[in-house]
């Protein structure tokens, strides 16, 4: 038997870093959302404990190093199975482009082996061994628009967004999440965007409070690093996006817009300054 599970992007509308925990985790407080660009994770049992993971990306590892790896073993090990799989991921998501690729890729394949092994744990047991691997794991498994909180694993699932659409644009570089996360500056100067507000806001279904609610906490620190993040926001903003700011660690932009003509000229535009350039939806009802 084989099922494939779909692995859609995620984008941060708002992103707070609280602080550091002694062992060196970071305490999340953020506002996510998924969109329509994924991943496909096409998943089948083997007879052995083997797993191996193969992808049509040469950006990828496929050992050890590979989050869907990792998520299959620790499933394997922690439901105590006695079969393997085997793990091809379609890539659609940009590598290292603070979309969560590589998180989502895991979720899909906790999702699709929970099915495939017939194990039956709950989203909620599923997120909570994602922690295990990456902290945006435990969203992923749900892929639905929430509250993100403690080190990634408290989800408080958030009604539908109002409709709008979004464009992505990832510049060239691509970015290291851990070498961004130990430059965080845990002072009186650090930006903490008002993520009640952001919350609020959706659930008052408000689109102009949700723009104005925006914010990354990260967005300086990676910009500092590589300029041409402030520079794609700005030709955003320039060409009509109602919003435009960095997502997760960056360097991936994205804009908002209330309308669809508007969101088409804003992507044709940014076409002209970056080669990878997306016009995507937020999933309205998550995976379903």
């Amino acid at each position: 038997m084989e099922i494939t599970e779909k692995a859609p992007a995620k984008i941060n509308l708002s992103l707070d870093a609280l602080f550091q925990h002694a062992d060196g985790e970071h305490e999340w407080k953020m506002v996510m959302t998924s969109v329509d660009l994924a991943d496909y994770v096409e998943l089948s049992t083997v007879a052995t404990r083997q797993i191996t993971v193969t992808t049509d990306s040469g950006f990828l590892p496929v050992d050890q190093r590979n989050l869907a790896f990792q998520a299959a073993r620790l499933l394997q090990k922690k439901a105590g199975v006695t079969y393997g799989a085997r793990i091809h991921i379609r890539k659609q998501i940009p590598v290292a482009a603070g979309l969560g690729g590589g998180s989502s890729d895991a979720a899909a394949v906790l999702r699709g082996l929970n099915r495939l092994w017939q194990l039956n744990w709950s989203l909620a047991d599923l997120a909570h061994l994602g922690l295990a691997i990456d902290s945006d794991v435990p969203y992923c498994v749900y892929s639905q628009t929430a509250l993100v909180t403690g080190r990634g694993d408290e989800i408080t699932l958030l009604p539908k967004l109002p409709p709008f659409w979004v464009v992505l644009a990832k510049p060239s570089a691509s970015v290291s999440t851990p070498s961004i996360l130990r430059s965080i500056p845990y002072n009186d100067q650090l930006y903490h965007p008002p993520i009640d507000q952001m919350v609020a806001a959706i659930r008052a279904n408000d689109y102009p409070q949700i723009l104005a609610s925006m914010g990354n906490t990260l967005e300086e620190i990676t910009s500092q690093r590589y300029p041409q993040i402030k520079q794609l926001r700005q030709k955003m903003q320039r060409f009509g996006a109602d919003a435009a700011q960095m997502s997760g660690s960056g360097p991936t932009v994205f804009g908002l817009c209330a309308k669809y003509s508007r969101a088409q000229h804003v992507f044709n535009s940014m076409k002209g300054f970056c080669h990878e350039v997306y016009l995507v939806r937020p999933l309205l009802n998550g995976l379903g």
